[in-house]
């Protein structure tokens, strides 16, 4: 508590803001490769040449994972990889169920269904209500896995089996 409540628009901010941070990050990790400006803004999306383009947070009221389909769909690319905290989806919560089975597909239709039409900042929904309806509008396939294990993620990108759900 900071002395009174947070609105939503706060926690967007605040969230948004640290997305940034992050981009900062990764491009200065990837900067002999990547577009040398973050997008943050994406009303004014620039079609970078560089291998690598980092963007972060845009406004209050749009995810990240909203954010990732625009880009998608601006620049044409099928698939946006969701690196997350979980490893993939599951029909019930594993911390609470051992009995939990892993998702290693699901179609869009599924997955919406299973997490509703509404998003709220913080929400914890493996990809957003609003992204997912996106990408499903225009086509896009979504990989969800786990943003800390690179040897999986790696495994992805050299076509070969991985842990991680796609939805599509």
């Amino acid at each position: 508590m900071v002395g009174h409540e947070l609105t939503h628009n706060d926690l967007d901010w605040i969230g948004l803001h640290a997305t940034r941070l992050n981009a900062h990050l990764i491009r200065t990790i990837f900067r002999d490769i990547a577009h040398p400006y973050i997008i943050k803004n994406y009303d004014i999306i620039r079609k970078a040449k560089e291998k690598v383009v980092v963007a972060g947070g845009w406004k209050p009221g749009w995810s990240t994972d909203y954010c990732a389909t625009l880009l998608a769909e601006d620049y044409n690319v099928p698939t946006v990889i969701n690196l997350s905290n979980i490893a993939q989806l599951y029909d019930k919560d594993p911390n609470k169920f051992p009995n939990a089975k892993a998702i290693p597909e699901i179609s869009w239709k599924t997955f919406r269904e299973l997490i509703g039409d509404k998003w709220s900042p913080g929400m914890h929904a493996p990809f957003d209500p609003i992204a997912a309806k996106k990408a499903q509008q225009i086509g896009a396939k979504v990989i969800v896995m786990s943003g800390s294990d690179f040897k999986n993620l790696e495994k992805y990108f050299n076509g070969k089996k991985f842990v991680g759900t796609v939805i599509e």
